[in-house]
């Protein structure tokens, strides 16, 4: 069993990697073709490329959350629109990743521009004397004209660096489109809560649906109630004192709210309908396959394709994704995971009123009520009644088999 656990936590994390990660790039120049070949050939099935007009398109679908970022490749610069808030992890991936490409992005053109310059120096060499001049004299010319043209850097050409007539390096530029809260700069916070919540979630479920003398309705009920008093205090926990969740209040708390309810009304379904062996199943697959397949730490396209599909169909999955989506991007992009817990919430109560498991301690008697005789005896609970004497109802003592005669003589008499 803890092997298992182990198994289920550590090997999502050891398998982190862009996987089908959605990027844009914009424009459609042969720059930009440049770095969607490069990051193909790079990392095959890594990205999933998504093509902009302008930097304003793709700025609009990162706070959308249709892309985690995008490359703006222009002369000389290459822009990374990025997202703390979407995930920490992937920004930095993306920081990397514009690094790289802007390194190979020079070299290319360093390798270009010595190549113009060998072709040069070919012609040079080749060409005809003129006016009976040697060739060498015209090559000095040239270079002394080429010199001086680049130190008063009025030679035409962008990018080059001075009088050495190499071009510069390319510029990378971030910027982050969508910060994450300053006082969670890692997204530690808001990843870490995320198994406790759970677990309180559960034993939620495990004392409401224990409590026999509730009513169904009354349980159900009862799951809203608390769900929503519970994700109050995360709420005040994680921004108040800890300013994890910065924007919109209400709907954040209302995220908060539909995950713990997902998470316990599944929960105390299970127990309702086939008794307190269903605890544990339920508590398995939250604890230890909903959080380590829910992408909190990271982001659910850097998992394995099985796990990401499978973690966000689970609540801790999608309540992770939404609570994500209201703290810092207006509830962008989270139909899908309102939905899913939604789903998960409906079934979970619906178990809780019409599931009708018989406890055994239901069947136990109180004492004191329904003491009631049937027609073999005494009703349970109640002391049997007690038998009279033979000296109180006058009749005589019943003789014992196998009494000598004289004995049942003078019992006779």
């Amino acid at each position: 069993m803890i092997s298992v656990a182990v198994l289920a936590y550590a090997w999502p994390a050891a398998r982190v990697a862009p996987r089908d990660l959605p990027v844009g790039i914009v424009g459609t120049s042969a720059a930009s073709q440049g770095v969607v070949e490069g990051l193909a050939h790079g990392r095959p099935g890594a990205f999933d490329f998504r093509l902009y007009p302008d930097v304003a398109s793709a700025r609009t679908a990162v706070r959308e959350r249709d892309v985690y970022g995008a490359f703006a490749v222009t002369s000389g610069s290459l822009t990374v629109l990025e997202s703390t808030a979407a995930s920490p992890t992937v920004a930095q991936l993306l920081d990397a990743t514009g690094t790289r490409l802007a390194a190979r992005a020079s070299a290319a053109a360093a390798r270009a521009a010595a190549a113009r310059e060998g072709a040069a120096r070919d012609s040079s060499a080749h060409a005809k004397p003129a006016h009976g001049k040697p060739p060498h004299a015209e090559s000095a010319r040239a270079g002394t004209a080429s010199a001086g043209s680049g130190k008063d850097g009025k030679d035409g050409k962008v990018g080059s660096d001075g009088a050495s007539g190499k071009p510069a390096p390319v510029e990378v530029r971030t910027v982050d489109v969508v910060r994450i809260s300053a006082d969670d700069p890692r997204g530690a916070v808001f990843s870490s809560s995320l198994l406790p919540m759970t677990i309180c979630s559960i034993v939620i479920a495990l004392v409401v649906a224990l409590a026999l003398r509730l009513r169904p309705v009354v349980r159900a009920l009862t799951l809203v109630v608390v769900s929503a008093a519970a994700a109050l205090g995360v709420y005040l926990v994680a921004q108040g004192w800890l300013g994890a969740l910065p924007h919109d209040p209400l709907a954040t708390w209302a995220a908060l709210a539909l995950t713990i309810l997902a998470i316990s009304a599944t929960t105390a379904g299970m127990i309702t309908l086939v008794g307190s062996g269903g605890l544990g199943p339920c508590a398995a697959l939250m604890v230890f396959v909903g959080n380590p397949f829910s992408g909190s730490t990271s982001a659910p396209e850097l998992l394995p394709t099985a796990v990401r599909e499978i973690g966000q169909w689970l609540p801790p999955g999608a309540g992770a994704s939404l609570v994500r989506g209201t703290a810092y991007f207006d509830g962008n992009g989270s139909a899908g995971h309102v939905a899913v817990l939604a789903l998960w919430s409906v079934l979970g109560l619906a178990a809780v009123l019409f599931g009708h498991h018989t406890y055994p301690l239901a069947r136990r008697p109180v004492p004191g009520e329904g003491a009631t005789a049937g027609p073999d005896g005494p009703a349970p609970g109640t002391a049997a009644p007690r038998q009279p004497s033979p000296a109180e109802d006058g009749s005589s003592a019943p003789v014992r088999a196998g009494t000598h005669a004289h004995a049942r003589h003078a019992a006779g008499a």
